[in-house]
């Protein structure tokens, strides 16, 4: 199948192969000073105190759950609640499972595809801990309600920002929100350092402990006021290990990326804000066909599509059009993720009904966004949905 119009594209151009060859050139190939810089900038571009980069926005969940677990103040403890919404991808809920914390799934919202803070606030119980929300397809959740309602209940917001770099909700970076807040760039995210994600916080001793977990719990790499130092000798602080921690290390020609990719950001989310203009403005009358509703400024990773009415149960339909036609489409992001037999394995419990999450999991797709103008392309996408719209 020829793709006409895929789900993503590369970011860079000469400027990041000569970045490459310059980090080989050099001869320090695993974390360093690269890395070191680009999280510098990157916490300054979105206005926190820290960031930590790792391999993969996977292991930015992984690592930031681990590290809060192990949080001297916060609390947690095996068995406690975590409210996660039931659309989202696999490794927001893993790092939960994995971290001996027990996922409690809401339903999201129709519209914006994020979870739903009703649901949220009836979810509570007296196990709960922590809310973990999902920023879907670029699009921000209600941090407003959302911190309120974690505020008022003594909980721990944390934010799974790994689609949505470069969106913004009243006038703050999402991902800037919570206790802390996840990023990816991975090829098809916003920005591409080939794998690689980071975690921003403004809470110091989160910080100590991600970069102690990050590589091995050891001690290296701890600022001399971090509480987890100790009072050895400089021989014996580099193998002394303190928490029980991973390999999570990003390599420098990823952080050297991150550099050049993270000043071109503004550049690629005007671009893909651009292009969903003309995405709402071509598909607004298509009759069966829900967008999803922006709050504050999306970033637009994709383009969702929930059918509906007299199109519900025939995605599959539209799918062959548009592979037909060279459009390349996947399901929103992962669907209703309890209907997934790794269930079995993860404890969980449901505060209730799901019916948003099950018609998304039936009847959702979404197409893909680019850092460049795809409005010739979006027209003719929206003229094939239309037409097939048409048949209901």
């Amino acid at each position: 199948m020829k793709i006409d119009f895929p789900l993503a594209s590369p970011t860079w151009d000469e400027e990041e192969n000569d970045v490459l060859q310059r980090v080989i050139a050099g001869g320090r190939y695993t974390m360093g000073p690269e890395v070191l810089s680009f999280e510098a900038e990157f916490a300054a571009r979105f206005g926190s105190r820290y960031a930590v980069m790792v391999n993969s926005g996977s292991s930015a969940n992984l690592l930031a759950l681990g590290a809060a677990f192990h949080h001297p103040k916060y609390g947690l403890k095996a068995g406690d609640e975590v409210i996660v919404p039931a659309v989202s991808w696999s490794t927001t809920f893993y790092p939960v499972h994995q971290n001996r914390l027990v996922m409690r799934f809401v339903d999201v919202d129709r519209d914006t595809l994020n979870i739903d803070p009703d649901l949220v606030e009836a979810a509570i119980t007296e196990r709960t801990k922590a809310i973990f929300a999902v920023n879907l397809l670029g699009n921000p959740c209600d941090m407003d309600r959302l911190r309120a309602i974690a505020e008022a209940r003594g909980l721990l917001l944390f934010e799974d920002n790994c689609e949505s770099m470069g969106a913004r909700f009243d006038g703050k970076a999402a991902g800037t929100f919570g206790t802390f807040g996840t990023f990816s760039t991975f090829f098809s995210h916003h920005i591409c350092t080939m794998e690689g994600g980071v975690v921003v916080t403004d809470d110091e001793a989160l910080y100590h402990i991600m970069l102690s977990m990050r590589a091995h719990g050891w001690l290296r790499e701890q600022p001399a006021h971090s509480h987890l130092e100790q009072d050895i000798d400089d021989f014996s602080r580099l193998f002394r290990f303190v928490l029980p921690g991973y390999n999570l290390r990003p390599l420098e020609m990823e952080g050297a990326l991150g550099r050049t990719q993270i000043r071109k950001l503004a550049g690629f989310v005007a671009e893909r804000r651009a292009n969903a203009v003309a995405f709402r403005r071509a598909f607004a009358d298509i009759p069966g066909v829900r967008l999803q509703k922006e709050l504050g400024e999306s970033s637009w990773f994709g383009f969702s599509l929930l059918l509906e009415g007299a199109l519900s149960g025939r995605r599959g339909e539209l799918v062959d059009r548009l592979r037909a036609a060279g459009v390349e489409c996947r399901p929103i992001v992962a669907g209703n993720f309890l209907a997934n037999p790794v269930m079995a394995h993860l404890d969980h419990t449901i505060a209730g009904p799901v019916p948003v999450a099950e018609s998304i999991d039936r009847d959702g797709l979404f197409i893909g966004n680019h850092h460049y103008p795809v409005v010739e392309a979006i027209d003719r996408v929206a003229d094939l949905v239309r037409r097939f719209a048409a048949t209901a």
